[in-house]
């Protein structure tokens, strides 16, 4: 397992305030992730109360925001560019509890094109069962693109502190 770094947290201009990975906003998920094995990345996160939806249980918005961040960072790690969600389908399985503590979060590239990256992530629950999952369509930038609008520092800044 090697640890994923965030190369856009070294952002000094104070724009980068993204909801789920950014670990400067307040009210953000300040998610962080890891690769597994090549074409899956993982992470862990703790539910706080303050995402809940029915009670004790996480919001299904946030779970399905979860989803999308964490396809977004096998699109930077594992297609090695930037993109945008084309579509999303989410299927809840069963609660994510909130106050049963870490839940584990996985997706993997399934399929990869020229212009589109399919991806498949799941989150899983404190008991080891899936209780959401999603597959998640990125439209894909051509790097030079993703460098120029997007920001997008190529693949190698996600893991340079491995490299050192």
């Amino acid at each position: 397992m090697k640890k994923i770094v965030n190369p856009y947290a070294k952002d000094t201009s104070g724009e980068y305030h993204c909801f789920g990975c950014s670990p400067s906003n307040p009210i953000g998920l300040k998610m962080h992730f890891h690769e597994v094995e090549e074409g899956e990345v993982m992470s862990k996160w703790i539910p706080e109360k303050k995402y809940e939806g029915y009670l004790n249980v996480l919001h299904g918005g946030i779970q399905a925001t979860m989803l999308d961040e964490i396809a977004s960072w096998v699109v930077y790690t594992q297609c090695g560019t930037a993109g945008v969600t084309a579509s999303m389908e989410v299927k809840y399985q069963q609660p994510v509890l909130i106050d049963k503590g870490e839940i584990t979060l996985k997706a993997k590239l399934v399929d990869q094109n020229r212009r589109l990256a399919t991806i498949h992530a799941q989150i899983i629950n404190h008991e080891g069962k899936v209780g959401s999952e999603g597959t998640i369509r990125y439209f894909l930038f051509p790097v030079e693109k993703a460098k120029e609008s997007m920001n997008y520092p190529g693949k190698e800044a996600f893991f340079e502190d491995e490299e050192k």
